[in-house]
């Protein structure tokens, strides 16, 4: 079999790049903190309004996550992902002609979240299935595309807003990722059914013994719910620290805005490269262990940031890095895991109900982080229940996501 003019075993890594592409200019999301200043200036709104849009896009993305897995083998997935790109990228554009919050927040959060929850899981599932003998580093290299993409739309947008405005950044935006999601899609495709790789033999016995094919079966299973609640604490940490990462810096650290905003950028390192090494670390280890140790790092993050004021960039810097690092970790831990414990045939659909839980995190947490801003004045007082929910993944992790998971080396958890 052929895939991109080599073998297909070979042409498959070709996939991981372009689909990591994908995944970074959906990732845009992750450096709406860059937006939020000039927005609350232009729209005259406060830091839990400006948190609106970036929350309701991040509910719609979850929500569309499980609906889109469902349809994915009946429309296939170029369409898919070629519709979610294009309705993401007039999200943006119609973000353009904001007026007022309520405009901002039905063009990003609605409609440019539709096309990020459509497309999202597009690239994920194909490469899933072209690498079933390589899940955790397949699936972890490509939602580095996601994490990474603020490295690079952070300070894109930064130098647009300071260009153009951020009305016209909206539009330069939207029309450049439009672009580069039609042109990928077009060569997005999943193998046969039949397809392995050469020279691969799955332990076809033990992973009947750990395989989960319906979605009833799914729902009975106390791995899931293990799972699923872990998932969304770590959401709800680590999207609030995503959202208010630049606003944080100039507020309490007394950083200037470009300071700030290369510091997102910073930071979008450790989101890929926790991705990259909890995908490996899933796959050699266990979701078990990889969960402990990002809620771990959760709490040193949240402990040292209860202890910043001005002037402690160093503990900025460490504390939000292992806050990128262990979120960033989860996007790899969560569908690794989906990938090990139930049918990979099923992925779609059942990757999209364990990501319900990245909608529940991020709702709690972003309008949690704002409400705390405006009622104390400042977000330190936002690491106390950070403090305690890592505590309680923690625990929540070494009860709960304890069935025994299956791989090529069988690991147990």
């Amino acid at each position: 079999m052929q895939l991109f003019g080599m073998s297909a075993e070979k042409g498959r890594w070709l996939l991981i790049p372009l689909s990591a592409t994908v995944l970074l200019c959906l990732g845009t999301v992750y450096s709406w903190s860059i937006f939020r200043k000039p927005l609350e200036k232009l729209l005259n709104i406060n830091a839990t309004e400006s948190l609106l849009p970036f929350t309701v896009l991040l509910v719609l993305f979850a929500v569309l996550m499980p609906i889109t897995g469902f349809y994915i083998n009946r429309f296939g997935t170029r369409v898919v992902t070629a519709v979610g790109g294009v309705i993401m990228g007039l999200g943006y554009i119609l973000s353009s002609f904001n007026s007022n919050l309520q405009m901002l927040t039905l063009t990003y959060g609605v409609i440019a979240g539709i096309g990020v929850g459509i497309a999202y899981g597009v690239p994920i599932a194909v490469v899933a299935k072209w690498f079933p003998d390589k899940k955790g580093i397949a699936v972890g290299l490509t939602v580095i595309g996601f994490g990474l993409s603020p490295l690079i739309t952070a300070p894109l947008a930064k130098s647009l807003i300071d260009s153009y405005g951020v009305r016209q950044t909206f539009v330069i935006l939207g029309l450049a990722f439009t672009a580069i999601i039609l042109a990928i899609a077009t060569v997005l495709k999943t193998p046969p059914e039949d397809w392995k790789p050469a020279g691969w033999n799955p332990a076809t016995s033990s992973q009947s013994n750990t395989s989960v094919t319906s979605l009833e079966t799914l729902l009975q299973t106390p791995a899931f719910y293990g799972l699923w609640l872990c998932y969304t604490i770590a959401t709800f940490s680590g999207l609030a620290a995503i959202g208010i990462s630049s606003p944080l810096a100039q507020e309490i650290i007394k950083l200037d805005a470009a300071t700030a905003a290369n510091t997102v950028s910073i930071f979008a390192v450790f989101n890929a490269l926790g991705r990259l090494f909890f995908g490996w670390f899933t796959d050699r280890f266990s979701p078990k262990s990889g969960a402990i140790i990002s809620f771990v790092l959760f709490l040193i993050a949240s402990l040292m940031m209860l202890k910043s004021g001005e002037g402690t960039v160093a503990t900025y810097l460490v504390a939000f890095s292992l806050f990128y690092f262990s979120f960033g970790g989860w996007l790899a831990i969560a569908p690794t895991t989906t990938l090990i414990l139930f049918s990979s045939a099923d992925y779609a659909k059942n990757y999209g109900i364990v990501f319900t839980a990245y909608g529940a995190g991020a709702l709690g947490g972003t309008l949690l982080a704002g409400r705390i801003r405006d009622i104390f004045g400042s977000y330190t007082v936002f690491f106390y229940p950070t403090t305690a929910l890592a505590i309680l993944g923690i625990i929540l992790a070494v009860f709960m996501l304890k069935r025994s998971f299956s791989n090529s080396n069988v690991a147990q958890v």
